[in-house]
């Protein structure tokens, strides 16, 4: 038997003539840019166009471009090699389908189809569910899937945002990282998440701050902290309209007005990009030394860290065994009743009923 894994992420620019083509896919996104479908393309453009030199200036840091893609590579090469042994006979092949940049995902779809896998599970590397990524990436996969004639059982894990695996790499890089501070610092965690517009939130009861949180409670809960030690945050918010709070930067000064050392936790990336590599090691550390806060410290993102890697290969597993086409780390779903987690999915593959009977 051939299983497909196909990974998903966003993507980045490889290089600066990528930039602004790489942000007008980004807000031609509807669950991104949320106005008439008429407008979209043209204003997508005028966005892009606008914000492509800034850009520029945050990739030139980086080289010149994101190295999100060779990360998704490394993971999706040691997924594979832990999955190589499903049973007998079975043949286990990885491919990476980016959102806004290449691989594409109607590149990753047909790939997918010339390998003709029996059956497909499709992974998103966000491990809190929302709207704006894994629902985005989902429903994309499901109309290129159709158009390049896929037609085999597929099943989807939806989010993990406290799969042991998961939690036990990011401890490991939190203790990795609290040891280049003093003995004594007595740090501020920041468990810092990328941000999401607060209408965008409210208006689709998107289930990402909840699971950012349960990712939060189970560090916090692994390293024994009490409440005056940390805060959950989020950061990279961009234009006029207000984001779920408490901001990232905020919490930062706050650090330095507390004379107390920063340590900081990315809990929704599981690799390097410009958000972690320009916007936390470089922007907020010096936005720290600047508030006064006596030193300052970040945990690298999971990466593929053997434990990490080895909690996706266990819910690929188990997720392939079980009856369910839609799965978290743990069921059927991680999120609020009232949230809309995988309804889009649910209502592409034709299983909603299914699931809803299921749920009941």
């Amino acid at each position: 038997m051939k299983t497909a894994i196909v990974l998903f992420n966003l993507g980045g620019p490889d290089g600066p003539a990528a930039v602004e083509p790489f942000l007008a896919n980004l807000f031609g996104d509807p669950a991104i840019l949320d106005v008439p479908g008429f407008l979209r393309p043209w204003l997508a453009r005028t966005i892009a166009r606008r914000r492509a030199p800034k850009a520029r200036e945050i990739y030139d840091r980086l080289g010149g471009g994101s190295p999100l893609l060779s990360n998704t590579a490394e993971q999706a090469n040691a997924l594979e090699a832990a999955l190589a042994v499903l049973g007998s006979g079975d043949e286990v092949r990885c491919f990476v389908a980016m959102r806004y940049w290449h691989p594409l995902t109607d590149d990753a779809a047909r790939a997918v189809a010339t390998w003709e896998p029996d059956r497909i599970l499709l992974l998103p590397l966000y491990p809190q569910y929302s709207t704006t990524t894994t629902e985005s990436s989902l429903r994309l996969w499901h109309q290129e899937a159709a158009k390049a004639g896929i037609a085999v059982p597929t099943k989807t894990i939806c989010c993990y945002p406290t799969e042991d695996g998961f939690i036990d790499a990011l401890v490991a890089e939190i203790e990795t990282a609290r040891a280049t501070l003093p003995e004594d610092a007595n740090p501020l965690y920041l468990f810092s998440a990328h941000g999401l517009p607060k209408r965008t939130q409210k208006k689709r009861r998107d289930p990402y701050p909840a699971q950012v949180q349960m990712t939060a409670d189970a560090l916090v809960k692994r390293l024994g902290l009490r409440r005056e030690n940390y805060y959950v945050c989020y950061q990279s918010r961009v234009g006029p309209v207000e984001w779920i709070r408490p901001y990232t930067d905020e919490c930062v000064i706050e650090a330095g007005m507390q004379s107390r050392a920063v340590l900081m936790v990315p809990i929704a990336f599981v690799s390097e990009h410009s958000e972690t590599l320009v916007e936390l090691d470089i922007d907020l550390r010096r936005l720290a030394d600047r508030a006064g806060a006596p030193g300052y410290a970040r945990a690298q993102t999971v990466g593929t860290h053997p434990r990490f890697i080895a909690g996706l290969a266990g819910m690929v597993r188990r997720t392939l065994d079980a009856m369910q086409p839609i799965a978290s780390e743990s069921g059927p779903r991680l999120c609020p009743a009232d949230c809309t987690c995988g309804q889009a999915v649910f209502e592409h593959s034709g299983m909603a009923r299914d699931a809803n009977r299921r749920a009941a």
